[in-house]
């Protein structure tokens, strides 16, 4: 009986190390293909569209939401949902923090993460990267502390849209992939009818 139990285990391992080292290169594709689009098109208004004026477009987070919404789009953290409400409340959170202790960086940079953290586990927009985005709101440049709450507008809203828009036209091009997903649309669709207005 143990003998059987150890090659059932065997064999389900080795099947989920298989699939998990499978290679699916349209996958990749797309992925590739919406995350440099989505991305490339903040840069290119950081750089291109808007050189002459003081305006920040591109921050470090938003490389890790291209992970969750090009690369693992069935996650319930890179659900819109999730990307538009995770980095808004973030950086909502981490400019408040840094107004109140612009001086005390070692407790208002870990207090800007904490609080996104609890904040966005509250109203279910868990999104990973947004914990980054109230990290900047706080240890940023002076060009960025300066910004105040227009950092919550542009960058972090703007450019969240612009991912948003790239995620639905890239991660719906083919029949494989489907943004959002299915199971999100499902729950949204759910609540809004269990909500009367």
């Amino acid at each position: 009986m143990p003998t059987q139990k150890i090659k059932r285990t065997y064999r389900k391992a080795r099947y989920v190390v298989y699939k998990e080292t499978l290679v699916d290169f349209k996958e990749h594709f797309w992925a590739f293909l919406g995350s440099f689009i989505g991305l490339g098109t903040i840069a290119f208004i950081q750089y291109k569209a808007l050189p002459e004026q003081d305006v920040i477009f591109l921050i470090g987070s938003f490389g890790a939401s291209c992970v969750l919404v090009y690369g693992v789009i069935q996650s319930p953290l890179a659900q819109p949902r999730n990307l538009i409400g995770g980095h808004v409340i973030s950086a909502i959170i981490g400019v408040t923090i840094q107004k109140l202790l612009p001086d005390i960086v070692w407790i208002a940079a870990p207090l800007a993460v904490s609080l996104s953290i609890i904040a966005m586990q509250i109203t279910k927009t868990l999104h990973p990267p947004g914990g980054a985005t109230a990290l900047i709101a706080v240890t940023a440049s002076p060009e960025i502390k300066a910004m105040g709450y227009m950092y919550v507008l542009t960058p972090v809203l703007t450019g969240a849209m612009i991912l948003l828009a790239a995620a639905l036209i890239f991660n719906n091009m083919t029949k494989n992939r489907q943004y959002p997903s299915p199971y999100a649309v499902n729950k949204f669709k759910r609540f809004r009818r269990s909500v009367k207005f």
